[in-house]
């Protein structure tokens, strides 16, 4: 039987999930009283607004539509909303304006900040549903999680509490909007940071090195090998050494990792190939000095390396009776440090992010809004 949608949806999961009445129906406590002469304040219905967030294509470097929907949303809901300009890479074949898009109450300071990104990984998947799932780019990783941090921020600032709301461009490539955003924090103590760790709280995160590495040669006819030389040869040799490196590992937080994503080169199967050029990402379980110092002697006389991204390896903390994981892909946390005491922790299973299968559970996006909650009262208690 399908879900009635909008409000009317998340009334009826969470009655039948946790025996609430609809908010219409409730009391809203705020600083230990009954606020009884306040407005009444309209839910957030987390799978709608997943719903709204994935209709909109946010692949990297073309977050503005989705940034200027998430401000007008978030203004209209009361929030003070301040959108900052991240820039775009040399890169990026769109050059249009994209942002960050931060959210609090107006000359108050928070005491603990949800963030994520607004961005995806390609290509655009459409959204669907059905009964139990939301399907799509984007529902898992990461703008379920921007719905349940809106929901669960909505909560908190009605019950008192100092709460914000920061949502970065770029985090999919190069952290940019997060290393924007770490410019003008806004004193918190706290950061949440949302990524799907199937809604338990991660200990730690891998780090991740991204490099790039580009050959050159001379072009010749290819019955003719002598008379040339392989820009291509020359990077499958680069390559192999890598694949062969004996790469550090962490007893708790397991193997650093290597993945050749991208190879181009050449111009023909019977031309001899005067350029090409990788991409490779590193999962890092220690600091990258090592790790760069192995993949330069790889390179050595060969490739010329440039490290277009280095994101530290951080260990995290527990939330006393939360379940606990171990996040072998990289966050934006070690580019926000400016923003308080870090926590990692979100819907969704990072196995379907990235894929054409992208999925989450309704009732996992639903659940993540309360434990959102209840971890940031634990925090702030």
């Amino acid at each position: 039987m399908a879900l009635p949608s909008g409000a009317k949806a998340l009334d009826a999961i969470e009655e039948a999930m946790y025996g609430l009445k609809p908010l219409q129906q409730r009391r809203l406590g705020y600083s230990g009283s009954i606020m009884k002469d306040m407005k009444e304040v309209t839910a957030i219905d987390p799978i709608g607004l997943t719903r709204q967030l994935c209709e909109i294509e946010s692949t990297t470097y073309n977050e503005g539509a989705v940034g200027d929907f998430l401000a007008d949303f978030l203004a209209g809901h009361g929030w003070a909303v301040e959108k900052t300009p991240v820039e775009q890479p040399e890169e990026s074949a769109t050059g249009g304006a994209r942002w960050n898009v931060y959210a609090g109450v107006a000359g108050e300071t928070p005491d603990l900040v949800f963030s994520t990104h607004m961005d995806t990984v390609p290509p655009y998947i459409p959204f669907s549903e059905d009964a139990e799932f939301v399907y799509g780019r984007g529902v898992s990783d990461a703008k379920g999680i921007i719905a349940a941090q809106v929901a669960a921020a909505e909560v908190l600032r009605t019950e008192g509490f100092k709460v914000g709301m920061l949502f970065v461009s770029g985090e999919e490539r190069d952290s940019a909007g997060a290393k924007a955003a770490n410019l003008t924090p806004k004193g918190s103590k706290f950061l949440i940071n949302g990524e799907p760790t199937d809604n338990r709280v991660a200990l730690a995160s891998k780090g991740a090195l991204r490099v790039s590495l580009k050959t050159s040669g001379k072009m010749a006819h290819s019955a003719y090998p002598e008379l040339g030389e392989s820009a291509v040869h020359k990077m499958v040799v680069v390559l192999d050494r890598l694949l062969k490196l004996k790469l550090p590992v962490d007893e708790y937080a397991g193997d650093t990792t290597l993945n050749i994503g991208q190879i181009q080169g050449g111009h023909a199967p019977n031309v001899i190939a005067d350029h090409a050029e990788a991409q490779v990402l590193i999962r890092l379980v220690c600091d990258s000095a090592p790790v760069r110092a192995a993949v330069l002697e790889a390179a050595e006389g060969l490739a010329e390396v440039a490290f277009t991204l280095d994101l530290k390896f951080v260990r995290l903390r527990a939330v006393e009776g939360l379940p606990t994981m171990v996040a072998k892909f990289a966050t934006d946390i070690p580019q926000l440090t400016n923003w308080g005491v870090p926590l990692l922790l979100g819907p969704g299973s990072i196995h379907v992010a990235h894929t054409p299968f992208e999925k989450l559970a309704k009732k996992e996006l639903l659940e993540a809004v309360e434990l959102y909650v209840k971890v940031a009262k634990q925090l702030l208690s």
